[in-house]
């Protein structure tokens, strides 16, 4: 089971640790793009805080590398026209190079591939990993002709509990996977002083925006996770991960132990040895 250090176990609050933890992600990134001579950044952008914050953080890296932030809406039938019109808004305020797509209709026609379809949380379940596979593939197809890598979103208090899609929506560099939820929206808030006008607007909706998965499933992230709030969920896991056993049969715990299979993807089976 994949158990935090002690490093994990409080949250990033004060305004300096803050510019300190932004600094930090950008220094990274940048090492790595003139590292590995990279062309381009490419950045799926759904409309909520995560791919934002992204956004914020790796517009002025880019710059400073001299390559583009390369950043598409992919919207496909369960996505509502507010989400929609958060992203275009970010995309449009952060990216050097930004379009919208609409997938609707080939997500329609490659729906038949599904078998014994139904209304079931199951199979809205498939119809959702089905969209996130379709989106990473127009981006990864992007990555490869401007010569980039894709951006991977999700965050810590995602990537305990599961709360992604095998080689769908999870990408090449991982920017904000060791900050908490709470953490996104404190570092989101922070990097407000830094923008124009048009992004702190996008960044502010994205803010304020209810988490939601944008596949169709239920109308809230937190429905899915058992729990009010991100921040409640967050707080569960520090007070699991600091020794309170009495979380264990909490849904969000249960989720992080039966979710251990995605974050040890791939399986690779031992060699044998005589």
């Amino acid at each position: 089971m994949t158990i935090p250090s002690k490093d994990f176990l409080s949250f990033i609050a004060d305004q300096e640790s803050l510019d300190k933890v932004a600094q930090h992600i950008r220094t990274q990134v940048y090492g790595y793009i003139t590292k590995y001579r990279l062309q381009s950044l490419v950045l799926g952008i759904s409309g909520g805080i995560d791919s934002a914050l992204c956004a914020a953080l790796l517009k002025p890296v880019c710059e400073q590398a001299g390559i583009p932030l390369i950043g598409r809406s992919i919207t496909i039938e369960t996505n509502k026209q507010d989400e929609i019109d958060r992203s275009i808004a970010v995309g449009n305020a952060f990216c050097h190079n930004f379009a919208h797509l609409d997938l609707t209709a080939t997500f329609l026609e490659n729906k038949k591939l599904l078998i014994e379809y139904d209304d079931s949380h199951l199979s809205k379940m498939r119809q959702g990993n089905m969209k996130a596979r379709m989106r990473m593939m127009v981006l990864y197809d992007l990555a490869q002709l401007y010569r980039g890598i894709v951006i991977s979103t999700d965050n810590y208090t995602e990537y305990l509990t599961g709360f992604w899609t095998l080689h769908g929506d999870v990408g090449d560099y991982a920017p904000i996977v060791n900050l908490w939820k709470t953490e996104v929206f404190k570092l989101a808030e922070n990097l407000l002083k830094e923008c124009g006008e048009a992004q702190r607007e996008a960044l502010q909706r994205c803010i304020d925006a209810t988490p939601v998965d944008g596949l169709g499933i239920s109308s809230c992230d937190c429905e899915q996770l058992g729990v009010p709030n991100y921040y409640e969920a967050d707080k569960i896991f520090l007070d699991y991960f600091k020794g309170n056993k009495e979380w264990e049969t909490h849904p969000l715990i249960q989720r992080y132990m039966k979710s251990e299979y995605k974050r040890q993807n791939p399986v690779a089976v031992a060699r044998y040895v005589k």
